[in-house]
């Protein structure tokens, strides 16, 4: 299988948190979701594979090459949206547009033409003048009008209206109807996710916590909900994460057969989405095989 982006035992040290070695992949051709808390470390992973920090070990490879050795090679084929568009404040986005352009041999002039018509974006407007939104819609547009392989988006539908976000989902399903074209999305909306998603990568405190196809990770949970009296040291052995409230508790499990069996009809179970995936697995730190 071809990959767009692998992580190898990839690590980094900050003065109060730790990146742990994480080894995962984004094979060509498929949308993954990066989740995980604040601070759990997804922006650093992107930063890495951008190379806008350096690590204290592992590799990066990106399209199966070295993302050091061959930097300016593999960055051509990359567009990235931040989730806080950041670029020339007094400058109108007709002039941002041109100084961009240059940069890239595949710049494709008909497509951001395409899309700014698209989005209604205003060129002869200052990049200052935009709303939230309209800033990001032209960071998008940037970023795909020089037709890049892997687009790398961080937090980009956050504050931004549901209209939009519909419109965002539907342009990257689109996207992979070019199957060179990888996308890795980073969110805490994890509707979004369920609706483009291929893959799920979790992280957490700095830990991967799981890497998988979408499909298998909303197969294999289940979210468990009874009485706290039926809460003890061997039930809570059956859950990944346990959330206790006053009139009872709500646990998520991979071994919905075992807790079944365990709790017969004391408890019921209901297949988890990926909210409850990342919410409940906060209450615990222990790595999911």
């Amino acid at each position: 299988m071809e990959y767009a982006l692998e992580f190898d035992r990839i690590e980094k040290r900050y003065k109060g948190f730790a990146l742990e070695p994480m080894s995962f992949a984004l094979p060509r051709g498929y949308i993954m979701g990066l989740i995980g808390p604040n601070g759990a470390g997804k922006t650093t992973l992107i930063k890495l594979a951008l190379n806008l920090i350096r690590s204290h070990g592992g590799a990066i490879r990106l399209f199966g090459l070295d993302h050091l050795k061959h930097e300016k090679e593999v960055r051509s084929r990359i567009g990235f949206v931040p989730d806080e568009p950041r670029l020339h404040e007094d400058i109108a986005l007709k002039h941002l547009k041109a100084a961009t352009a240059p940069f890239y041999e595949t710049w494709n002039e008909a497509r951001f033409r395409e899309l700014a018509d698209h989005f209604s974006l205003p060129l002869d407007k200052k990049f200052k003048k935009l709303s939230h939104g309209t800033k990001t819609k032209f960071a998008l547009a940037l970023a795909l009008s020089h037709e890049p392989e892997l687009l790398i988006l961080d937090e980009p539908t956050a504050g931004l209206d549901p209209l939009f976000r519909r419109e965002l989902l539907g342009l990257l399903s689109g996207l992979l109807l070019d199957e060179r074209v990888s996308v890795l999305f980073s969110t805490h909306i994890t509707s979004d996710l369920e609706k483009t998603a291929d893959f799920i990568t979790f992280i957490k405190e700095g830990r991967l916590v799981f890497s998988k196809a979408k499909d298998e990770v909303l197969d294999r949970f289940v979210v468990v909900k009874g009485g706290r009296e039926t809460l003890n040291d061997e039930s809570r052995a059956l859950f990944e994460g346990v959330r206790v409230r006053e009139h009872g508790f709500e646990a998520l499990s991979s071994r919905a057969d075992e807790v079944r069996r365990h709790f017969g009809e004391k408890v019921t179970t209901d297949r988890a989405t990926l909210e409850d995936v990342m919410v409940l697995m906060e209450r615990s730190l222990d790595h999911v095989a």
